[in-house]
């Protein structure tokens, strides 16, 4: 067996101390790269949303005492936002909330200003698509696959917050499928990039350059960043962005119903034969479910053979589906078992 001399292990131990003590720094420097190349990928698709309505403005008591009932005053207020390119031919995506009541709606891409109209809006999952007129030759963003993402994955948030443009900031997922954000109980990814008023509308990106969520909200009581930032999830902001595309408007199922937890308090105290289900509290005329024969203090156990226990899941589950698509209901009423067959209908806009 051959030995290596002593003064060649001492160099090769030196160098491999001195790898050792170099790979952190090149780590963090490849990183800082990764995040250059994602702002530079996106400076032009991610774009300035600026929103203006026609508002009244109150008279003041003390004026109208002395000069008596004035002619209503208006003015023009404004608003801001964020919103991503989607498409080359200048369609753009933002929040709802973002363009929701104002008449004039303005996207800048750089010093470049245009006009957009707004193709459609969805107050429920709060989304909006927007089309600049006479646009052509963008640069849309890259989407990723939203239900890949995993906490403690990088999130980078590049947005116009307080209307400084282009800001971008970095942090982690903290949370997938976080409910409980909204009252429809949609799951929402969380994450700790800073995001602040004005960054609604943006993408969150992962170190792959991918918008895997749109930026919607912030949990605060200031109305300042804490860290608690929550986005769409990107696979349904592509869904109902299609259909807004296609239709103007989202086409959701409806069956009329309100329902309510099944507790094990009142499967016990109702001698039930399940172990969950949802309790019908009440049943809207002429809906679907009334029209079938659901009644309220009916429960709900199971949906085409699937058990239910989670209200927002069948509300989740009725909205995914067309109207005209029919549904069985596994029901008891008392202690009778009920097979009910109810055609979905159209959910009503408001």
């Amino acid at each position: 067996m051959m030995r290596l001399p002593q003064r060649l292990i001492l160099i090769l131990a030196m160098l491999s101390l001195a790898t050792l003590h170099a790979e952190p720094g090149g780590q963090a420097r490849e990183l800082q790269n990764t995040f250059h190349q994602i702002y530079e990928k996106y400076q032009d698709s991610v774009v300035f949303i600026a929103t203006e309505r026609t508002v009244r403005v109150q008279s003041d008591p003390l004026m109208q005492h002395f000069f008596g009932q004035r002619t209503p005053q208006t003015q023009r207020q404004q608003g801001m936002g964020t919103g991503f390119v989607i498409s080359e031919d200048g369609y753009v995506c933002t929040n709802h909330h973002v363009v929701a009541g104002f008449d004039r709606v303005r996207v800048r891409i750089h010093e470049r200003e245009y006009e957009a109209k707004i193709v459609g809006s969805d107050a429920l999952t709060d989304i909006a698509l927007l089309k600049i007129e006479g646009a052509k030759g963008l640069k849309p963003v890259q989407f990723g696959d939203s239900s890949k993402v995993q906490v403690g994955d990088w999130a980078v948030a590049i947005g116009n917050p307080f209307g400084l443009d282009r800001t971008f900031t970095v942090g982690v997922i903290s949370a997938v499928a976080r409910r409980g954000v909204d009252d429809m109980g949609m799951d929402h990814l969380q994450t700790d990039a800073s995001i602040n008023p004005g960054n609604s509308g943006g993408p969150l990106i992962n170190l792959d350059g991918e918008v895997v969520g749109m930026n919607r909200m912030i949990f605060s009581q200031t109305g300042g960043n804490l860290g608690i930032g929550f986005a769409i999830p990107v696979n349904r902001v592509r869904e109902i962005v299609d259909q807004l595309r296609q239709k103007g408007k989202i086409v959701r199922g409806f069956i009329g119903i309100r329902i309510a937890p099944l507790t094990p308090e009142m499967i016990k105290e109702g001698n039930l034969p399940i172990e969950t289900g949802l309790f019908v509290a009440g049943v809207f005329q002429n809906g679907p479910a009334g029209k079938a024969g659901i009644r309220p203090g009916d429960v709900i156990y199971a949906m085409d053979g699937r058990p239910l226990s989670d209200p927002e899941d069948l509300i989740r589950s009725v909205m995914a589906m067309p109207p005209g698509k029919s549904v069985r209901f596994a029901v008891i009423r008392g202690q009778k078992k009920l097979s009910v067959l109810v055609h979905v209908g159209q959910r009503p806009e408001k």
